[in-house]
């Protein structure tokens, strides 16, 4: 995908009518939860190149407020909207151009913004927004219609356009659909696509350098909508879907959308779910990390008895995470121990308020009381 950065003057290139390549027609496929893709212009001017610099710029403008909308909140949104240009260009990272057409005076496309991920995150902190900017590596998902016309792949029909509508290619689980141009036509064809020959799907898979590539088959169901059916592995866990799906209101398209729409919401809960694990597991060995640090303190403990030093003597070696007390020095109000555990000073301050002792600093010292 062929694209200039914009980090510093570089935006200024665009007012000055810097021509600019359209993107590859195929390959890796933008992902970024910072980048909003498909940003249609339309724009007339004197002449095509003054059109064409001033669509990029309008690109710009409708893709900061379409980012604010999938990320942030309706304050955000209406805020981003009433930006003007100059506030709007230093979020800005680069841009590409997926498709476009020109004319005399005319200038028609597609363009793919990208913003800067750090000044984003600081925008939308002030609203109280976190940006969650981890994603699930993305999949390749070959929409193929399995209707009366026979198995069809790149002609458009209501399975391939639920699919194509997702505009997933940002989300948390990318989904990116082929573009299906005469290169993806001749990698595999629908028979070859029902079949799962695994030679062609690789080469579909390389062409658009993912991990997952999965066929999902559409069939126009008996009671109405659409039978869904997917089967494959993916980094999130195993894929298998068979189900009919009637949609809102009866029809085929309904019933597609709604197919195409509960496959990624399952995904989401997969990524979601693996990802609460993953935060759990890290804090388990962060709390395993901090259980296996030894340490020991010189601790006074005073006491107005021998019965009263017993208890808290006991007490003390009860406490989760105390592992030894050596008697320094014992007198008739108090005594000197050296304190020995596991797990850092701070948790053994919690340890001890449960055993109903306190553990606190008095300047250079440390000491152990009844609370």
């Amino acid at each position: 995908m062929w694209a200039w950065g914009l980090r510093s003057v570089a935006w200024l290139a665009v007012w000055a009518g810097l021509v600019v390549a359209p993107a590859l027609a195929a390959g890796p496929v933008e992902t970024s939860v910072f980048a909003v893709q498909g940003v249609a212009v339309d724009v007339t001017d004197t002449h095509a190149a003054d059109a064409k610099n001033k669509a990029l710029v309008e690109a710009v403008m409708k893709a900061f407020p379409m980012l604010a909308e999938r990320l942030g909140t309706p304050a955000l949104v209406a805020d981003a909207a009433k930006m003007e240009e100059k506030q709007v260009m230093p979020y800005l990272k680069s841009l590409s151009i997926e498709e476009e057409s020109m004319g005399p005076g005319h200038y028609m496309g597609k363009i793919t913004v990208r913003f800067l991920p750090q000044r984003i995150k600081a925008l939308y902190g002030q609203y109280g927004v976190k940006v969650n900017a981890s994603q699930a590596a993305p999949i390749l998902v070959l929409p193929l219609w399995n209707g009366p016309e026979g198995p069809q792949l790149w002609e458009d029909n209501p399975w391939r356009t639920a699919w194509v509508n997702l505009h997933a290619e940002q989300d948390e689980v990318p989904i990116i659909v082929p573009l299906g141009d005469d290169e993806d036509q001749g990698s595999i064809s629908p028979a070859e696509a029902m079949a799962g020959d695994r030679i062609k799907l690789e080469a579909l898979r390389r062409r658009y350098d993912v991990k997952t590539v999965l066929v999902a088959t559409g069939t126009p169901a008996a009671e109405g909508g659409v039978r869904a059916q997917m089967k494959g592995e993916t980094d999130l866990g195993t894929v298998s879907f068979d189900k009919v799906y009637t949609g809102d209101v009866p029809g085929v398209e309904a019933g597609a959308v709604q197919a195409a729409r509960r496959f990624h919401d399952v995904m989401t809960e997969k990524f979601h779910s693996n990802e609460a694990r993953a935060v759990a597991a890290a804090e388990a060995a962060r709390q395993a990390k901090e259980a296996a640090r030894t340490g020991s303190l010189p601790v006074s403990v005073p006491f107005t008895s021998p019965t009263e030093w017993n208890g808290l003597r006991a007490r003390i070696l009860s406490t989760p995470g105390v592992t030894g007390v050596d008697v320094t020095t014992l007198a008739g109000d108090g005594a000197v121990i050296r304190l020995m555990f596991v797990g850092g000073v701070e948790n053994m301050q919690s340890s001890f308020q449960a055993s109903g002792l306190t553990l606190v600093r008095a300047g250079e010292s440390w000491i152990i009381q009844s609370m």
